[in-house]
């Protein structure tokens, strides 16, 4: 199967599999093992916008884009809370609380959605969503991760769980700080973005591995990811191309260690597009023989299955041998991003 045919799977899992909603959110997961989606998500119909973007771009394929705001207009309309100016992180299940991450990814597909049509209302609500992050998550010497609506308190802080926590994987969604500053000029969110940026830079050594245990190290690898992805506008700077180098290398010994009794497909894809990215910026040279494998590995998590709730979505990823039961829209994001850019380098050996 070529690397073409699998991305109009996945375009059609997104189209076609009922992941989304007729009102344009898209479900956290579908359980193949229940069959029945998860409950609605506002990072993850972001997630989901943003790529279908993409798709659209690679494909001039009207349906994407008719599909990319229809998810917009949702988390515009629907899902962002106008009284209090936030975006719960779950749609349906009553007065939720809010997510400084998953504000930042609304926020970035919201100013996708602008670059491409230019419609002055999609990067004004990204800057609603911006504004929330840097007014209602600041706790003066950093961001909180959750807030508590309506009272935007933050909740006790967990330690154990790195999404309950403040970390370094904050910075990916302080980039819509940084895209936002660039659609508009403002510098206040340049200064935000590198407020993040610098916290984060201090204290990413110790995100890593943050658990004796493995599973939980997994989990943190994606985490790590964000944060490495959250450097690459910076990384003509030394300091930021040096840990970028570092974190590749780092994350890929931890996925070889740990994968093989688990496996989150996700850690696969984001370091294949960090790979690819870092090569093509000159930061890093490009290990064709580990992007290839990476990609190979990517590939194997996609569901072939022709039964139209999962074909073409990719799973969420394997434990002891067996594909756990969770096709997954960002895990299919993700992967759709590194075939689009592993069309070439990563194939050839």
């Amino acid at each position: 199967m070529t690397v073409e045919q699998r991305i109009e799977a996945a375009g059609t899992w997104f189209l076609d599999s009922g992941i989304r909603f007729p009102h344009g959110g898209v479900a956290r997961l579908y359980r193949s093992d229940l069959q029945q989606n998860a409950s609605v998500s506002t990072e993850i119909t972001g997630y989901a916008a943003s790529i279908l973007l993409a798709m659209y771009r690679d494909s001039a394929d009207p349906r994407f884009l008719a599909a990319a705001e229809s998810a917009i207009d949702f988390l515009i309309h629907t899902a962002w809370h106008k009284k209090l100016e936030a975006m719960p992180f779950e749609h349906g299940n009553g007065l939720c609380p809010a997510y400084f991450f998953d504000t930042g990814i609304v926020a970035r597909a919201l100013l996708a959605g602008f670059r491409l049509t230019k419609n002055e209302r999609y990067r004004e609500a990204a800057r609603a969503c911006c504004d929330s992050m840097a007014r209602d998550f600041d706790n003066g010497s950093g961001f909180n991760p959750v807030i508590e609506l309506p009272t935007k308190r933050p909740p006790t802080a967990d330690e154990s769980r790195w999404s309950l926590a403040p970390g370094c994987y904050q910075l990916k969604a302080a980039l819509a700080w940084r895209e936002l500053w660039e659609a508009t000029g403002e510098s206040k969110y340049h200064d935000l973005y590198h407020t993040v940026l610098e916290y984060s830079l201090i204290t990413h050594v110790r995100f890593l591995p943050g658990s004796p245990h493995e599973d939980k190290i997994m989990d943190r690898l994606h985490a790590y990811c964000y944060f490495l992805e959250g450097l690459l506008p910076v990384a003509g700077q030394l300091r930021c191309a040096d840990v970028l180098r570092a974190g590749v290398e780092r994350v890929a010994r931890f996925a070889e260690r740990i994968g093989p009794r688990f496996l989150r497909a996700d850690v696969l894809a984001q370091l294949l597009c960090l790979r690819l990215l870092a090569g093509r910026m000159g930061v890093l040279a490009l290990d064709r023989q580990a992007a290839s494998a990476e990609l190979q590995a990517v590939e194997s998590f996609q569901c072939l299955d022709p039964a139209p709730r999962r074909y073409g979505g990719f799973w969420f990823g394997r434990k002891a041998g067996t594909v756990l039961p969770y096709l997954n829209p960002v895990t299919t994001a993700l992967s759709v991003e590194a075939l689009l850019l592993g069309k070439g380098p990563a194939r050839a050996n």
